[in-house]
């Protein structure tokens, strides 16, 4: 996930805009993180197609890891991070019967740690530190197999989940999806973020969160959220996961895009869907 452009969305009475960012993959440490360097190669299109993922719009890129390093990846439907070994290895035969989520999965009846990055520039606020904590509380709430630890500090390397900024002026975040039985392990939220309320960053984290536990955007099908009516996306595009509804749902906390004044907690269906999964 990563495409935070801030898109905004006039849709009844509020303000809309895209949890994503945008990134890079072939250019220098040097350039600015979020600029377009190259189109899509075909072939990959053709692979994120075969993946039920909507290639419309992806983009080659890169993102900034907490430290200065950089991942290449793609990212597509605005904030998934998918970097090339996942476009080959995650397997289109494993997208079946909305909540919608992948067959990327983390492993269940485990303990997840999350650590909120404190060092430099890519330091976490007050505001996203207390946002990153309701967030995990989100998860902790739930009944499932999963827990949650948080800690704040700079040595990330043993940790599941790395939540960091990154400075570029937009809102938004990204993130990308579980491999080998664990969560991805890179957050990203966007400094814009930090102009709204401690709710609304919650809101934020815990949806990118829940990419890196293997959720698909709710309204991937149409991304009716960000002011659309719908995108070439396969019907059978995402797994669709038993109990919760396959229309538009406007309070799930995995839309593809927010409101300025979110309440960053899960409505009924997230909670199904992920008690269902885990």
């Amino acid at each position: 996930m990563k495409i935070n452009k801030l898109f905004l969305f006039l849709a009844g009475a509020g303000l809309l805009f895209t949890s994503c960012e945008k990134d890079e993959l072939n250019t220098s440490a040097q350039e600015e993180t979020l600029s377009v360097t190259s189109e899509v190669p075909e072939s990959v299109l053709q692979k994120i197609a075969a993946l039920h993922f909507n290639p419309k719009g992806a983009e080659v890129g890169k993102i900034m890891l907490p430290g200065g390093g950089f991942e290449k990846t793609y990212i597509v439907e605005g904030d998934i991070a998918l970097n090339a070994d996942q476009l080959n290895n995650m397997s289109s035969s494993n997208i079946q019967d909305k909540q919608y989520r992948t067959f990327n999965l983390v492993s269940n009846n485990k303990t997840i740690d999350v650590i909120g990055y404190t060092g430099g520039s890519q330091a976490l606020t007050s505001k996203q530190r207390t946002a990153l904590q309701y967030a995990i509380n989100n998860y902790n709430r739930l009944n499932i197999g999963l827990s949650f630890t948080l800690t704040f500090g700079t040595d990330y390397s043993p940790y599941d989940i790395v939540v960091y900024q990154t400075i570029n002026g937009e809102a938004g975040g990204v993130a990308g999806f579980p491999s080998d039985g664990n969560p991805y392990k890179f957050v990203q939220i966007y400094d814009g973020m930090e102009q709204y309320s401690v709710d609304t960053n919650e809101h934020v984290m815990t949806h990118e969160i829940g990419h890196t536990l293997g959720m698909r955007h709710t309204d991937w099908f149409s991304r009716q959220s960000c002011g659309q009516s719908g995108e070439a996306a396969g019907s059978d595009g995402a797994v669709h996961i038993p109990g919760t509804p396959t229309g538009f749902d406007s309070t799930s906390i995995m839309l593809a895009c927010f409101g300025a004044n979110e309440d960053g907690e899960f409505n009924g269906n997230d909670i199904t869907a992920f008690e269902y999964l885990y």
